[in-house]
């Protein structure tokens, strides 16, 4: 009796396992339509999704899944399941956290491979311990609230819960937690919302017809927006407003394309909008007008050889530009590649038979 009743539990428990690995497996592999969305806080970013550049991949490709990372995977999951059965509606807008951020961003580079390479290898893959813990630039500018406007959007508390202040000035400051020391500042949603609507790049209707190859295709949105850490959203860069710069009181031409835009959100200047200013870097003198990824590759940052794009190796006074005294050349130059002017480089008497 005893045997029958054990097989029979065990038999039940193996059906009900079954049932679930099934039901789990389904749910995975469902149109979110009748699944994530199925919750209202969710919705509306199936709905951006749907219309976004990854709306033929499937959520758990870039979210994961309720086992894809373990234990703190089902532990999220099931916060999630808690917070939207409780009574608190203050979760109607959901937000990631940090280190869900920093996860996306890793698999972001099963797709986006070559990009997120050259990422790692610039200056925007720079980690909390080296912006924050920079013994010269923190006696020069003491850390303060707006560092994370830049420096650890998605960072989930304030700069006094993140560093601890020196007690006397010989001390450097201190990260809280020296876990979050090697994590990125500036991951791939700083610059990237994931569900931001676009259409993806078609085919000419007509490859006989070099000028339908040429310009009948549709534009695409910009791939880049910015995340504002204060509302918790991205904008557009192409819908970021064009902020005005002077020089010496006058106006500068500024690019105006969404990725100058994007930059000078990082990259800005002082109350006065005076360039060179600040972290400003908009282009004066002989480069005024230009676009920063004229000469900046777009994830690496790197500008190496970027003269080569528009002049040649010996230009028409018969010098190299690679070998002028600027900053291109010799960082410590007093000649800043981005306020570069032509008596810089160039005397009076050159100038005026020119």
């Amino acid at each position: 009796m005893k045997a029958k009743k054990t097989i029979i539990i065990v038999g039940i428990l193996f059906i009900g396992l079954i049932g679930i690995i099934t039901g789990y497996s389904q749910w995975n592999s469902a149109n979110p339509s009748r699944t994530c969305a199925s919750c209202h806080e969710i919705s509306p970013s199936v709905g951006q999704w749907q219309t976004s550049a990854h709306r033929n991949l499937h959520c758990s490709e870039c979210h994961g899944t309720a086992l894809s990372n373990g234990v703190h995977s089902l532990q999220e999951k099931t916060n999630m399941l808690f917070t939207h059965w409780s009574e608190d509606k203050s979760h109607d807008e959901i937000h990631m956290k940090e280190q869900q951020v920093l996860e996306l961003s890793e698999r972001c580079a099963r797709c986006h491979m070559s990009e997120y390479a050259k990422w790692r290898s610039g200056g925007h893959s720079v980690n909390y311990a080296e912006i924050f813990m920079n013994e010269e630039h923190n006696r020069m500018e003491t850390p303060y609230w707006d560092c994370l406007r830049c420096h650890g959007m998605f960072y989930d508390g304030n700069i006094k819960s993140l560093l601890q202040e020196p007690k006397n000035n010989d001390d450097v400051w201190k990260l809280r937690n020296e876990n979050q020391a090697t994590l990125s500042t500036i991951p791939c949603l700083s610059c990237h919302q994931v569900h931001s609507h676009n259409e993806i790049r078609g085919r000419a209707g007509n490859m006989d017809d070099p000028k339908e190859i040429s310009y009948d295709r549709k534009e695409r949105n910009p791939l880049i927006s910015w995340y504002v850490r204060t509302d918790k959203r991205h904008i557009r860069a192409d819908r970021l407003m064009e902020i005005e710069m002077l020089n010496k009181g006058k106006p500068v031409q500024m690019a105006g394309d969404p990725a100058s835009k994007l930059c000078i959100q990082c990259h800005s200047p002082n109350f006065r909008h005076q360039t060179g200013s600040e972290d400003d870097r908009t282009p004066t003198g002989v480069h005024e007008g230009l676009g920063c990824i004229a000469c900046h590759a777009p994830h690496s940052n790197t500008s190496r050889n970027s003269c080569d794009k528009c002049h040649p190796a010996i230009s028409n006074c018969n010098l190299d530009v690679k070998e002028m005294d600027t900053s291109y050349k010799n960082r410590n130059s007093s000649n800043n590649i981005h306020s570069v002017s032509c008596k810089d480089c160039h005397n009076e008497d050159f100038l005026a038979v020119n």
